[in-house]
């Protein structure tokens, strides 16, 4: 018996497996450059009104098809766009204003466990114990680079009420990685995010607007226009649309692993923008991380 080929979708998907979570890293220094220059919901607002405007000119010629399906799954649509675009967005940002990058990897880190489970319990997505082993093993390095090499370092941890924000923001991002693939859609993945956006920016607005009531905004400024610009197109545009095509070629637990290669891509961008050089733990979370991801995302169940 012979195997099928994969489709060009799949080999994107599995390419972009090693892309996204670059895309996402880039949030974390976001967050942690907004404190002070501009609110983590007008962030969180103006990052997904670029992003849908960037989406635009790619879904306009299905607008009757978008149309017609928005009219039958508006409910879906503002539901995915809180957990996603409110939750995953505004959420990060402000507790990025409280707690550490350590605590913040941390709790991600548990986010691919937890779409596997999930994922298991409403989609039935079986996983092989391959698999099972290939996310324990990463999960593992994921530890290893956070602890920065000392187990010791992870029991001293200390959390704050920053730390609930993330939790929110981690427990969203599971259930909107799961719901995408539960609820069916009329639309394509491209046409489908521009539908969520919007249901995002519908949900967010009135809370940018009692936030900008109640808290005292910093000025506007060229920094925070940039900021807006960077989360729009990294974070927002280009990793929501590679992820939209990964849930649906690989389903919600061999995509949820991209999560696993945010430390190591962290350290990365740090020594591009910083000149933070990695460490030796860096190196060896990768060789434990790397093969892992290979592993669990190749494995079919």
């Amino acid at each position: 018996m012979t195997t099928a080929a994969p489709t060009p979708a799949l080999r994107l998907a599995r390419v972009l497996l090693w892309v996204t979570p670059a895309l996402w890293s880039s949030n974390y220094i976001i967050a942690r450059a907004a404190s002070g220059v501009i609110s983590p919901h007008a962030l969180a607002l103006g990052r997904w009104t670029l992003a849908l405007a960037l989406m635009l000119p790619l879904v306009w010629p299905a607008r009757r098809a978008i149309a017609a399906a928005w009219r039958q799954e508006w409910r879906q649509m503002l539901v995915l766009g809180a957990l996603g675009m409110w939750v995953c967005g505004a959420f990060v940002y402000i507790g990025a204003h409280t707690t550490s990058a350590t605590n913040v990897g941390l709790i991600y880190a548990a986010t691919p466990v937890g779409i596997a489970v999930v994922g298991r319990w409403l989609l039935k997505e079986a996983t092989t114990r391959t698999q099972q082993a290939a996310m324990a093993l990463a999960f593992l390095g994921v530890l290893f680079v956070i602890a920065r090499g000392d187990p010791a370092s992870l029991l001293a941890a200390r959390f704050t009420v920053g730390d609930l924000w993330i939790v929110a923001a981690a427990l969203a991002w599971i259930g909107y990685s799961v719901l995408l693939q539960r609820w069916p859609s009329a639309l394509g993945p491209r046409e489908r995010l521009a539908c969520i956006s919007a249901g995002g920016l519908i949900v967010l607005l009135p809370f940018t607007l009692a936030e900008a009531a109640l808290v005292p905004a910093p000025p506007a400024s060229w920094g925070a226009l940039g900021l807006v610009v960077a989360a729009g197109v990294m974070p927002g545009f280009l990793s929501y649309q590679a992820y939209s095509l990964m849930l649906r070629e690989l389903g919600p637990t061999r995509s949820g692993v991209v999560m696993y290669l945010g430390p190591v891509y962290a350290a990365l961008i740090a020594w591009w923008l910083l000149g933070e050089a990695p460490r030796w733990y860096h190196a060896v979370g990768a060789l434990l991380i790397l093969p892992s991801i290979h592993l669990a995302t190749r494995t079919r169940a």
